[in-house]
């Protein structure tokens, strides 16, 4: 046996233990207890205890849940008039999102022609005011062109041609 090993096997373990989870007796009751609490717990006047606003509490709710872009672009779809202007919005409305493409509607091909002069200028004001929505560039579409393929004056074939030749 060792000369510092205690005798038995008794004590060996005690010592062990003495290692592994402190000495008891060197510590007071509060010290213990304060040891026991774990980080973050509930405490009077600690950290965390004050109430805070639901603006607040809705924020980290959202952040914490991953819908920061989604809100972002609901709320750039619906606040077009005020990012754009109210004569701009009579003439154009926002479609939809798309892997970072924002796809607006106009009303002639006029008015897809001046927006798209003014892309650079709408797309600063969408990062300025909804950086959480994601958008990389905008498309502006025109009215499109009537069809022949469907309604009451399709025909099937070819379709009208020229037939005075």
């Amino acid at each position: 046996m060792k000369a510092d090993q205690p005798e038995g096997e008794h004590l060996a373990v005690f010592e062990r233990f003495r290692r592994v989870f402190g000495d008891r007796a060197a510590t007071s009751k509060d010290s213990r207890t304060r040891a026991r609490r774990e980080p973050g717990s509930s405490a009077p006047f600690g950290a965390g205890r004050d109430p805070q606003g639901i603006a607040d509490v809705l924020n980290a709710l959202t952040a914490k849940l991953g819908w920061n872009s989604s809100l972002a672009r609901s709320e750039l779809l619906d606040s077009w008039a005020e990012l754009v202007g109210d004569e701009t919005a009579a003439h154009s409305t926002p479609a939809g999102i798309e892997s970072g493409v924002l796809t607006v509607s106009c009303d002639s091909t006029a008015w897809a022609t001046q927006l798209r002069l003014m892309r650079s200028q709408i797309i600063a004001r969408i990062i300025e005011r909804y950086p959480d929505a994601g958008i990389d560039s905008l498309r502006f579409d025109g009215p499109g062109v009537p069809s022949w393929k469907r309604g009451p004056r399709s025909i099937p074939g070819r379709g009208p041609r020229d037939t005075y030749g």
